[in-house]
């Protein structure tokens, strides 16, 4: 329950802290973070989180790394399930919250940082580029994630590679789908949108999950070998 309670709270400031940062203070008049900001505050959420909580749980903080951990054998598969729903369930409550804050001016929330393609890419990409670049995204992010935190990597530093990781995907992939490689963080956000969102959902939790589990793979099969 300690990893669950864990991986709730992991998953709710990531998704309060990075889609926060893209709702509330990404074009803020005149001082707004922008594009770099919100990468940035994504790549922070993570890095905070695994000093946090990564002696608990092993801050997945996404079904993804979830999956992907799985795949490269460091993670049981019977307890992928419970570890998705507290994901899950951690960035609802953070949408939930980033709903009323945002809504407290009298503003409606827009696409509220909601995943897309096609009409709903910041840039027009469409569904190919976008499920591409959400796979190879995911799948660097779990290269990264595994080679930080194998036994022979330096202690203490995958904190760091990590959340940097996170925000280089975001400054590359923002202007295609948002940025999800993470099907948590989509969902929350996905349901406070509705309408195209929902629709388009898929995507960021195949897209992702597949990426991780090919680099779960990989990685246990080329590198892990003594």
């Amino acid at each position: 329950m300690k990893k669950l309670v864990a991986e709730f709270i992991g998953t709710f400031w990531l998704v309060l802290g990075g889609c926060g940062s893209a709702v509330l203070a990404a074009a803020f008049p005149d001082v707004g973070i922008g594009l770099l900001g919100v990468s940035l505050a994504f790549g922070l959420t993570v890095l905070t989180m695994v000093y946090t909580i990564g002696p608990i749980s092993g801050c997945h903080l996404n079904p993804a790394v979830t999956f992907g951990l799985w795949a490269g054998g460091r993670f049981e598969g019977k307890d992928i399930l419970s570890y998705v729903v507290a994901q899950v369930l951690g960035g609802i409550a953070a949408a939930a919250v980033l709903y009323i804050i945002s809504t407290g001016n009298g503003s409606s929330i827009g696409d509220f940082a909601a995943n897309g393609y096609g009409d709903h890419s910041p840039g027009g990409y469409g569904l190919t580029a976008a499920f591409v670049c959400e796979l190879v995204m995911t799948f660097m992010f779990l290269i990264i994630i595994l080679g930080s935190t194998d036994k022979k990597a330096p202690a203490g530093f995958a904190g760091i590679s990590i959340g940097l990781a996170l925000t280089l995907i975001h400054l590359i992939s923002i202007p295609v789908t948002n940025t999800s490689v993470n099907p948590a963080r989509s969902t929350s956000q996905a349901l406070f949108v509705g309408d195209w969102a929902i629709p388009q959902l898929w995507l960021f939790w195949v897209a992702p999950i597949v990426g991780a589990i090919i680099a779960g793979f990989i990685y246990k099969s080329v590198f892990s070998k003594e």
